[in-house]
């Protein structure tokens, strides 16, 4: 089913559903960010077992989070990083804030997370944004938008593939 409005995007996301995320041109480089993303709540505690399971990967898989950047520092412990918009780094998950974003949360207690602002990605902020002020949380699960061993989803119709041969039932364009 295809999805044009970021609420019912979020609503999907709090009824535990993954949302595949499609808009504008596709990222380059190994991470998903926002352009071609599935998203899902890090607040699940069996959140990477299910994604997981989604994508056809190994068990042990992490996920990444992207966090609102003005939210960053109060829910990991970034240090001198200021900002981290590739999910470049593994940052320490603060102790109080492990076990509300436990699907994204590593077993050393890191998470690989990418910073978001309006300006780099304005749609995926105000999603991020939404889920915020409904949960408090402004985080959400991301990882990359294809199942295990495929290429990035590239066109719509890669997406609309993609869903057919999982079990992905929604699909946001926002654009």
């Amino acid at each position: 089913m295809i999805i044009t409005s970021k609420e019912e995007a979020i609503e999907k996301i709090l009824s535990q559903e993954i949302v595949a995320l499609f808009q504008d041109i596709s990222e380059y480089g190994p991470r998903a960010l926002g352009n071609r993303s599935l998203l899902f709540d890090p607040r699940n505690k069996d959140g990477k077992d299910i994604v997981n399971t989604i994508k056809k990967r190994e068990w042990y898989r992490p996920f990444a989070g992207t966090v609102l950047l003005e939210h960053a520092k109060d829910w990991f412990e970034m240090g001198r990083i200021k900002e981290s918009p590739y999910m470049s780094y593994a940052i320490p998950v603060k102790k109080d804030k492990k076990e509300i974003i436990s699907s994204i949360t590593h077993v050393d207690g890191t998470c690989r997370i990418q910073t978001l602002t309006k300006k780099q990605n304005s749609s995926f902020y105000d999603l991020i944004k939404l889920f915020y002020n409904k949960t408090q949380v402004p985080i959400l699960l991301n990882t990359s938008f294809n199942l295990a061993g495929e290429t990035l989803v590239e066109t719509k119709e890669d997406a609309l593939d993609t869903l057919k041969r999982s079990n992905i039932n929604y699909l946001y364009i926002p654009n």
